[in-house]
């Protein structure tokens, strides 16, 4: 078993989730079929299934091209995107499973992204595909819900496995890391990974997976209840409530204009 990131568009990933045994794959958030074709065919694998996290074109923009090529793959998509997921064959809702070859996986519905936002579980590989919900060291904008709704998604991902790794929508980690700096200046994970980050950006290398484990560790959006981070957020605005969800608003909000 095995994932395959295959970069999209400037800086999106879709993954390859691959079943050894039969050569068989799904690709999770396909914006640009040929990219996929070409590593599918490159690696002599089968593709079968589709697997969007959310509806947004940087996440689905190849499926309909995927479709044409491959006619009778199976395309999965949140029943909460109302059918805004491009050549759908199956909706799923949370709690559901999904399968690659003997490769099964469990949906995680995360809303505020999108309504119908969702992360796909695996637990044979022991990783979690988080779309544009969890980043890392970051969170997604909240578009279609509200704050609560983004710390309640984001609350369901922090309660995996530490180990799980994290394959998320985007290469957005060093810009991530450098807002989160801004809150937490002494936090020393923190600034090993930027530093991790800035020499493994440099190579020309990906800076994923990280783990649920370290975006605890990191992360200023699963961090608020750090005192650091919560004297930071006072200093701009006083009058924030001693809550999570309020906590998480004006990070957000601060992270939206950075």
């Amino acid at each position: 078993m095995a994932i395959i990131a295959v970069p999209q568009l400037a800086d999106n990933y879709a993954y390859l989730v691959v079943d050894d045994s039969n050569n068989e794959c799904g690709v999770v958030d396909c914006a640009e079929a040929g990219k996929v074709l070409d590593e599918v065919n490159r690696r002599g694998l089968k593709l079968t299934t589709v697997l969007p996290t959310h509806y947004h074109f940087d996440h689905v923009g190849g499926n309909k091209d995927l479709v044409n090529a491959l006619p009778g793959l199976r395309v999965y998509g949140a029943r909460g995107e109302n059918g805004r997921i491009p050549a759908q064959t199956d909706a799923v809702d949370d709690g559901d499973t999904v399968v690659v070859g003997s490769i099964r996986g469990r949906v995680i519905g995360i809303p505020a992204h999108t309504n119908g936002h969702v992360a796909y579980h695996f637990p044979q590989l022991n990783a979690v595909f988080t779309g544009d919900t969890l980043f890392i060291a970051g969170c997604g904008r909240v578009f279609e819900g509200r704050a609560q709704t983004m710390v309640d998604s984001l609350a369901k991902l922090a309660a995996l496995p530490d180990g799980t790794q994290v394959y998320c929508g985007h290469e957005y980690t060093e810009k991530n890391l450098r807002f989160a700096l801004t809150l937490e200046p002494g936090n020393e994970a923190l600034k090993r990974k930027y530093e991790w980050t800035r020499e493994t950006r440099a190579a020309g290398k990906f800076t994923i997976p990280s783990t649920i484990g370290e975006e605890k560790l990191i992360n200023p959006f699963l961090r608020t209840d750090s005192a650091e981070l919560r004297a930071s957020l006072r200093k701009l605005d006083p009058s924030i409530p001693d809550d999570p969800v309020a906590i998480f608003a004006r990070a957000r909000e601060l992270k939206d204009r950075f």
